[in-house]
């Protein structure tokens, strides 16, 4: 355990966010995601749910600020409108971590490429439909930068 560092965040996770680099995106899959079949590096928090594992990613990974969107929601498959439940728990989560940007939707399969291009993905043990979420990291700037 440290101090200030979630629990949930686990020596193998902190170790892939540190290594993460501006621009670098994970992925924080349901329980029903192919996480291992799409995975380059894969990171297992089975018994945790989505939400909860943002929260705590949020609390220490900068998120980008250069873009337009830096978190992205898989889209409901031909009701693209739709927002699921889900999505107000991830907006809290996000909120938590100073995040006050949008979570832009993707279509299932374009979430899919995009998912195996990421950095690494996390899979969890939500239950929940749609609950996924890509993450782009941000930079953390310096004092004279801020």
């Amino acid at each position: 355990m440290l101090k200030g560092i979630d629990p949930l965040l686990g020596p193998g996770l902190l170790a892939h966010l540190r290594a993460m680099g501006h621009g670098d995106e994970i992925v924080v899959a349901d329980a029903n995601f192919p996480a291992a079949a799409n995975a380059r590096r894969l990171i297992r928090a089975e018994g945790i749910d989505a939400p909860r594992l943002v929260r705590a990613i949020a609390s220490i990974l900068p998120l980008d600020d250069f873009v337009p969107a830096a978190s992205f929601r898989m889209a409901v498959v031909d009701r693209p409108e739709e927002i699921p439940s889900i999505t107000t728990d991830f907006i809290a989560a996000l909120a938590d971590g100073g995040y006050r940007g949008p979570i832009a939707p993707i279509e299932r399969n374009t979430f899919y490429a995009r998912a195996r291009e990421a950095y690494a993905i996390v899979a969890t043990g939500e239950t929940r439909l749609y609950g996924n979420l890509i993450l782009k990291k941000g930079v953390i700037r310096s004092g004279i930068d801020a």
